[in-house]
This record gives structure tokens, sequence and C-alpha cells, in this order.
């Protein structure tokens, strides 16, 4: 499985929203400029987050974008089916079917053991990242590295 760059993008945007006070936008420009990302394509997968109904969009001079919903109520799971879309990883294309002999009434995309070896690992890792939110992930960053907080919020115009 491999993801774009746009999913740790958006992690990390979402990250520095849960730190915000609540509804505050953030600018997506600013957010660039911080990571040193390219505004254009950052924007493009903030936006598909609206669509998502992950993140709400704010526009006018104090515009951005700010978490649409609690920090942890949002999987890291949620962003990346919002940005990756929804289809599994693995499809399954029953090439057993077209071995000589084969039964031509079977499932093979169910009973073959390499569909479900790639079923169960693509369900595990599901698993694991609807286990973490943005708010466990803010949480423990801010634990670790404290003055990452306090940094990205000064850089981002929005501490007091």
């Amino acid at each position: 499985m491999k993801m774009g760059r746009g999913v740790e993008w958006a992690v990390h945007s979402c990250v520095n929203m849960a730190w915000t006070p609540y509804g505050e936008a953030v600018n997506s420009a600013r957010l660039a400029e911080f990571y040193s990302l390219p505004g254009a394509y950052l924007n493009k997968q903030l936006q598909s987050l609206v669509r998502a109904g992950i993140l709400a969009s704010v526009s006018g001079p104090r515009g951005g974008f700010h978490l649409a919903r609690r920090p942890e109520n949002i999987t890291v799971l949620d962003i990346v089916l919002a940005l990756e879309g929804q289809d599994p990883a693995f499809r399954c294309e029953a090439v057993l079917g077209n071995v000589p002999e084969a039964d031509s009434q079977e499932n093979f995309a169910r009973t073959c053991l390499i569909s479900q070896t790639m079923r169960q690992a693509e369900l595990a890792w599901r698993q694991a990242l609807a286990r973490q939110t943005i708010g466990g992930l803010a949480d423990s960053m801010e634990r670790r590295f404290p003055q990452d907080r306090l940094k990205a919020l000064r850089y981002l115009a929005l501490a007091n």
C-alpha cells in the first residue's frame, strides 16, 4: 500500500488545527510555508477533507480551515480514505478461475488464500489507523515535543 504525500501533509495540518482554539481558521498558505510545501497542492488536500466533512472552510480575510469535528472524533483512517479513496488496496481478479480445469462455480475472490491474506492485512492496517485519532496524536506530540505546539501556533499567528 502506497499513500500519496498529501496524507502526511493533511495529518500534520489537522494536528495543527487541533492545537488551535476551536473554530479558529488556519490559513492554508501559512501552513504550506510552515512545512515548506507547495501551497496549491496542500490546499487541494485540505479541500478534499472539507468534502469529507473533516474540515470546514472559512472565507474572508481571516479565512482558512478548521476541524469540522472534535479532534478525538477524527481518525487517521478518515483522512486516508478522504484523500486516497474508499477502494480496497488489493483487488482480487480471481486468476485461479483461469487455470485449466478450474471450477467455474467457485468464487475464487472469497476462497483464494492469497486474496484472504491480502484482505486480512488490509483490515489490520485500516483498524490500526482507525484507532489513532487526531486528538490522540496532538496530545502525544505535545507531550513528547512540547515546543512544537507553541512553535506552530506562533508561526501560524494564533498564539496569544
